[in-house]
């Protein structure tokens, strides 16, 4: 990856291959309810740019900010933090 400084970063889970080169990404928050203060999950899909190919679904990755690719990728694939375990049927 190049030296970029990006404005924002998150860190979720790719959940599927949309494209050639693009990865959707699940990133969960959790905020607290207002009245009963317990934390409620939050989770919002994230279209990014894989240039390298080298994600699957399954993987934890960093996606940050970045110009607009296309109609909805504005992000971009940083870093892959964990890769899923591979499943082997026998």
């Amino acid at each position: 990856m190049n030296k970029q400084s990006y404005r924002q970063q998150k860190t979720g889970v790719a959940i599927s291959r949309a494209g050639k080169q693009t990865v959707i990404v699940r990133v969960d928050t959790y905020v607290p309810h207002p009245l009963y203060k317990k934390r409620i999950r939050q989770t919002k899909r994230f279209a990014a740019h894989d240039q390298a190919d080298a994600v699957k679904a399954g993987d934890t990755v960093v996606i940050g900010e970045t110009r607009p690719i296309s109609k909805t990728k504005h992000w971009e694939i940083i870093q892959i933090t964990s890769k899923s375990p591979e499943v082997s049927i026998d």
